[in-house]
């Protein structure tokens, strides 16, 4: 039996599934919390399961983050009893804390214009590298993983369309507008200058001289927040994540098919991107009760 447990769990599921490296860091983080609080992680029972997320709930954790401790839980048992190295998974009959979706935040076509006015005070290395990247997510709905960590050479030619390998390995084709291409065509030669003065040039779009070669994901959240902050908006609804939600939001008030948006999103089931549905119902629902004139009611 594996002396690390836990360790060949993740080894599986990066070998096997093509789980990319932000996805093992959370399973390894939620699994390292059951440790702790387990007697044994490889005997533990239903009991112990049970208690654990009991104990997660007396601390004040979301019912989202305990269904996901849960999920990351299920498959390191449901791992353990297919290799033969248990002969029961006491996980599988534990039932998981009921979930509310939340609707997904996101910013107007005015919010994006705003945050693209005070990238665009400046023509500096930063600046167009800020440009760069709010104009490719917005145009094409990508994961903030998938965008910091775009490799340059395919992004050389100014292509309409490029190739992106989102969750799982899973590769999908998504479009850059024009404005995109444009940025992109602004960006790069700021980027290869710079670039050609490191020992070491970097293989991504946007460099950065830290471990993985590319900006982080936690660094393009800092931008996104002070070039909010700077353009008037409330810096604590900007992020990355909803300019992503934006992209899909915008799209489908303006027509687009539901089918085509999940295929750009990389949405492996369509119940996931109908949640823009419901985003979109919320915001005409306020339309008709401001500007319906029966809705209104006359003092």
């Amino acid at each position: 039996m594996a002396l690390d447990p836990v360790g060949a769990f993740l080894n599986h599921l990066a070998a096997e599934r093509g789980a990319a490296l932000n996805t093992l860091d959370a399973y390894r983080r939620d699994l390292a919390e059951y440790e702790k609080s387990v007697p044994d992680i490889l005997t533990a029972g239903r009991a112990e399961i049970e208690n654990h997320l009991a104990a997660l709930s007396d601390a004040g954790f979301a019912a989202s983050t305990r269904a996901r401790h849960l999920s990351a839980i299920r498959q390191f048992h449901a791992f353990l009893f297919a290799e033969g190295w248990r002969e029961d998974d006491p996980a599988a009959p534990v039932k998981g804390p009921k979930k509310t979706r939340a609707l997904p935040r996101t910013l107007t076509v005015d919010d994006i214009s705003a945050l693209l006015a005070t990238a665009r005070k400046g023509d500096d290395y930063k600046s167009l590298r800020n440009i760069c990247l709010i104009e490719m997510l917005y145009a094409s709905g990508l994961r903030t993983s998938e965008l910091v960590a775009m490799p340059v050479a395919g992004i050389r030619r100014f292509p309409r369309m490029v190739p992106v390998k989102g969750k799982g390995g899973k590769e999908r084709m998504v479009p850059l507008s024009e404005r995109a291409r444009e940025a992109i065509a602004a960006w790069l030669p700021e980027r290869d200058r710079v670039e050609e003065t490191r020992e070491k040039a970097s293989g991504f779009l946007f460099p950065s001289r830290g471990k993985s070669g590319h900006l982080t994901r936690a660094r393009f959240f800092q931008i996104l927040r002070a070039l909010a902050a700077e353009a008037g908006l409330d810096a604590t609804k900007v992020s990355p994540h909803t300019l992503r939600h934006a992209f899909a939001t915008h799209l489908l008030a303006n027509g687009a098919d539901l089918r085509v948006i999940q295929t750009l999103l990389g949405h492996a089931d369509i119940a996931t991107t109908e949640i823009y549905t419901h985003v979109l119902q919320d915001d005409l629902a306020d339309l008709v009760l401001a500007k319906h004139p029966l809705a209104r009611r006359d003092d």
